[in-house]
């Protein structure tokens, strides 16, 4: 009786969030008390019923939601889902709660990371899986780094562990989820060695060739460079051809970290700055940052995936691999695991989360993507050279893709940081613009990073316009 409803109470879901997606509501700290409230109820004794949960979804939890899908919002890299993938994501929720057996969504997995590979510039040969986010991708990609260092060294590191100690060389913006990796691959977070930047924070090579041939010296197992397409601070990317030829001259893995970054390459202004990409071994990207996929969609992509299986496999299990058909015949789907993505990462029970990134790419297309991908590095020009041109503000990075860094820099200010610091504060509590901060080169800076789908040219220029208004308004005070 409950599934002949479905359409009636996705019905009345879709037209809360509808409502929710006009961003004429309070932020969620405004509703605190009512959602504080439904969540310290106890378990009720008798189940309330479809209905009644459908109405506090309705009535108190979406109004509580954060403002991350709001135009405004480009804090971090982070932004609000479009339609599209809500839709598929909805569909594979019911439909198929597992990526495994052979399917159209266990067909859709594949086929969405090979088009995803595609639009990246990633080498033909590169194959992937779906992971939960930056983090897992960046652990199961140096995973396999690591597992072909050791094997190379005639070790099996996931069978029997460590027998030296080992260095992954990254530059000093590199995402810290690359230490929290080395430390659960057994590694420690030391072993990340901190390569110095130039002017424009990207990886000194030559540092980065001296640190290995030193580390060799001291009988340190080099195991990966990883080199950043798009830092998170702002937006650098490293020399990937420099950085991977430096390490084909050592032997080491290249693994280049393109969770935000990747997909720039679709803007032609700046494909040019990730030559090199057919020299890494590894790779990630984030769907769900620059395309705008739910949260919990990442991927990882090698040049030989039996490392990762050799690295990740759980072994086999009788529940499982006794389960399947052993005559090679497939008459229904679950005669057959399908790919077998569950050796290849770190989760057994997984959604599939390929149908939704397919989902993106037939709706808008590879040009479709490109206009938003030009569009959000547009923005962040723009705010460059505002920043620029103003007497009153300072520009602090010059954009590679859609993270802009500047500040309010009067000159009757004296302490910048904490100005700056209060000026953010003050946008995010009295505006609806919402920009992160960072640090540059010691500099307290705003970082409006340009990833959110609705956002339009004039929500940019109000926002200037707004950064001047207030930072006036506190100058003069």
């Amino acid at each position: 009786m409950e599934t002949a409803r479905f359409a009636e109470l996705l019905g009345r879901i879709g037209q809360g969030l509808d409502e929710f997606v006009r961003f004429d509501h309070p932020d969620a700290v405004a509703t605190r008390d009512r959602w504080q409230a439904l969540a310290d109820e106890p378990i009720p004794e008798s189940g309330l019923g479809v209905d009644a949960v459908v109405d506090e979804l309705l009535d108190v939890v979406i109004p509580g939601a954060p403002r991350i899908p709001d135009p405004g919002f480009w804090g971090f890299i982070t932004t609000g889902t479009t339609t599209a993938p809500v839709v598929a994501a909805t569909a594979a929720m019911v439909a198929a709660p597992q990526r495994g057996m052979i399917t159209a969504f266990n067909r859709l997995e594949e086929r969405a990371l090979e088009m995803l590979a595609e639009i990246c510039g990633l080498e033909p040969h590169m194959k992937g899986v779906f992971v939960s986010s930056g983090s897992v991708a960046n652990l199961v990609a140096l995973g396999a780094a690591r597992q072909s260092a050791y094997e190379k060294d005639g070790r099996d590191a996931s069978a029997h562990g460590l027998d030296r100690p080992g260095a992954i060389y990254a530059s000093a913006e590199v995402h810290r989820t690359v230490h929290r990796a080395a430390a659960v691959l057994g590694m420690g977070r030391s072993s990340v060695r901190a390569v110095p930047t130039d002017a424009r924070q990207r990886m000194d090579v030559a540092a980065l060739d001296a640190m290995i041939a030193s580390d060799r010296l001291d009988g340190v197992l080099p195991v990966a460079v990883v080199a950043t397409a798009g830092t998170t601070n702002t937006g650098a990317i490293d020399p990937l051809r420099a950085c991977g030829e430096v390490a084909r001259a050592h032997d080491v893995w290249l693994h280049v970290d393109g969770a935000y970054g990747l997909p720039g390459i679709l803007d032609e202004r700046v494909a040019d700055r990730y030559d090199g990409l057919d020299l890494a071994d590894s790779a990630i990207v984030d769907p769900h940052k620059w395309l705008a996929a739910p949260t919990g969609i990442a991927s990882v992509f090698v040049g030989d995936r039996e490392l990762l299986v050799r690295a990740f496999t759980q072994e086999p299990a009788a529940y499982l691999e006794g389960s399947f058909a052993t005559d090679g015949k497939v008459v229904m789907s679950a005669d057959s695991i399908g790919i077998p993505y569950a050796d290849m990462a770190v989760e057994l029970s997984s959604p599939p989360r390929g149908v939704t990134v397919w989902s993106i790419l037939r709706e808008q297309g590879r040009e479709g993507l490109r206009a938003r991908i030009r569009q959000d590095n547009d923005y962040a020009r723009r705010v460059a050279a505002f920043a620029t041109d103003h007497p009153r503000l300072e520009n602090l990075t010059e954009p590679e893709l859609s993270i802009a860094c500047f500040r309010y820099a009067s000159a009757g200010v004296d302490d910048l940081d904490d100005f700056n610091s209060r000026l953010m504060r003050r946008l995010w509590r009295e505006t609806r613009w919402m920009p992160s901060a960072t640090t540059v080169d010691g500099a307290f800076a705003l970082r409006p990073c340009f990833i959110n789908p609705r956002t339009l040219p004039e929500h940019v220029e109000d926002f200037l316009a707004a950064v001047v208004r207030l930072g006036d308004e506190m100058a003069d005070s």
